[in-house]
């Protein structure tokens, strides 16, 4: 149940100004367990006052910055893809809106994952340069993104119709069979003969997307490189990952005159020793803007290791699922424990949830692929529902836009947090009950604080 101090009449926020002084008043959006309130605005002003009690408080000090984040969002796989182009033009665009639009009810998602070829999640396995068995192609004479326009290359840019800043990562599950040690799509590894045509490979992606309007912000050189047991999907140790950066996509970006970032790893939190290894050698580290993690295993602490060991890279955070047919109250906790408040405390730029959408039968999916991913929302025919990843997201997505800075705020017990200065000035907080009782808690801001509660498993972020 809502607490009473939830109730009253609606006040406006100012968000051009940073001071609680001339603001006043701050306002919450929470989401509980219960799903009794969904990422809803609450009807009342949290006032700020010089008053003190003898509750906890989380302290934000925005003198002390750390990194500038590039947004929130999800994968946006082939099937995700596919099943929004088969909506009708009408349905579409009104959900496209509630996702890519920050005005109003809508959540502002401003980062997008996609795959370079299929991802488990297409409805198929391919490449941009599938050839007959035994044939080659090294200079990539025969590529084509033709199996991306059917769906993804046209929701794409619908997408960007509404938000043409939004960023775009693309990941490949695998190169092209014929590159590969087992000629398979599923393991094997990239044949080192084949580092140069790979590269190339990657310079035709970018360009030919960018002949779409599409820009690609960012690639990682493999999926899960540590997981050959996919479908598709590639072995690549760290070895053979630097090797062909040092010495084939690094250069081959650069004599292409291509700025899109080079991003390392994208796989899980218990190997930091991946990319440490691959960046402390100075001549690939220099064709490198950072290295991304999923939480499949190991710690979110481990972030922290590697930008200790190069504070002059970035982190990203770019995939974690929800099983089908997911556990609201358990995935909105630890998701936004972990991820939502965890990942940016350990340095990342983005938060990206795994994936987008799927059927009511976690479909499209390859042989082989995931079959209980659940899709922040399910799309049957025109109707969509919304999944505990729309609202993990939506709690950050929506306010802290690409450009906020995180800004530094102290750890009550059982109150795990992350706060944010916004572009405009607008300050963000997103707090957690991770307790086992309901909460009263101060944020306090430039010697003025509120008070406010959160029911147990309860999340809130407060905006003013």
């Amino acid at each position: 149940m809502l607490l009473t101090y939830l109730s009253g009449c609606q006040e406006s926020v100012t968000t051009q100004t940073s001071s609680p002084a001339a603001t006043a008043s701050a306002a919450l959006w929470l989401t509980t367990p219960d799903k009794s309130a969904l990422f809803e605005k609450q009807n009342t002003a949290l006032r700020f006052s010089d008053s003190t009690n003898q509750f906890p408080t989380i302290e934000v000090n925005d003198a002390q910055t750390y990194q500038t984040m590039d947004g929130f969002g999800y994968t946006l796989t082939g099937g995700s893809a596919m099943l929004l182009h088969q909506m009708e033009p009408a349905a579409r665009a009104a959900l496209l809106g509630e996702l890519f639009r920050t005005d109003e009810d809508n959540i502002g998602v401003s980062y997008l994952r996609i795959s370079i070829g299929a991802s488990d999640l297409d409805d198929s396995v391919f490449s941009y340069n599938d050839l007959p068995t035994g044939e080659t192609d090294p200079n990539m004479d025969r590529f084509s993104l033709e199996p991306d326009r059917a769906h993804l290359i046209p929701v794409l840019k619908e997408i960007l119709a509404i938000n043409p800043e939004i960023k775009i990562m693309g990941s490949p599950w695998s190169p092209p069979t014929w590159m590969k040690t087992n000629n398979n799509t599923k393991g094997g590894s990239l044949k080192p003969e084949y580092h140069d045509a790979y590269a190339r490979y990657f310079v035709k992606y970018i360009q030919g997307m960018a002949e779409e309007g599409i820009d690609i912000d960012a690639i990682t050189i493999q999926n899960e490189p540590l997981h050959p047991g996919n479908n598709p999907s590639l072995l690549m140790l760290p070895e053979q990952q630097a090797e062909f950066i040092k010495n084939s996509l690094g250069p081959a970006f650069e004599a292409a005159n291509i700025d899109t970032k080079i991003i390392l790893y994208d796989h899980n939190a218990d190997r930091p020793d991946y990319p440490i290894s691959i960046m402390d050698d100075p001549e690939v580290k220099k064709y490198v803007d950072g290295s991304a993690f999923h939480l499949y295993g190991g710690d979110i602490e481990a972030l922290t290791k590697v930008h200790e060991a190069h504070p002059d890279k970035n982190l990203y955070f770019t995939e974690q699922w929800i099983g089908a047919p997911g556990n609201f109250a358990g995935d909105l906790a630890w998701h936004v424990k972990n991820l939502i408040i965890g990942a940016p405390r350990n340095w990342a730029r983005n938060v990206l949830e795994w994936n987008l959408a799927a059927d009511p039968n976690q479909k499209p999916h390859t042989e082989g692929g995931c079959t209980k991913c659940l899709g922040a929302v399910t799309i049957d025919g025109n109707t969509a529902t919304r999944n505990p990843a729309y609202y993990i997201i939506a709690h950050a997505s929506k306010f802290v836009r690409p450009g906020a800075v995180r800004v530094a705020s102290n750890i009550p017990e059982a109150l795990p947090n992350v706060a944010y200065q916004a572009p405009d000035g607008q300050m963000v907080v997103i707090v957690l009950n991770d307790g086992k009782t309901e909460q009263t808690f101060n944020i306090r801001y430039k010697e003025q604080q509120f008070s406010s509660s959160l029911p147990v498993g309860a999340v809130g972020t407060y905006v003013w």
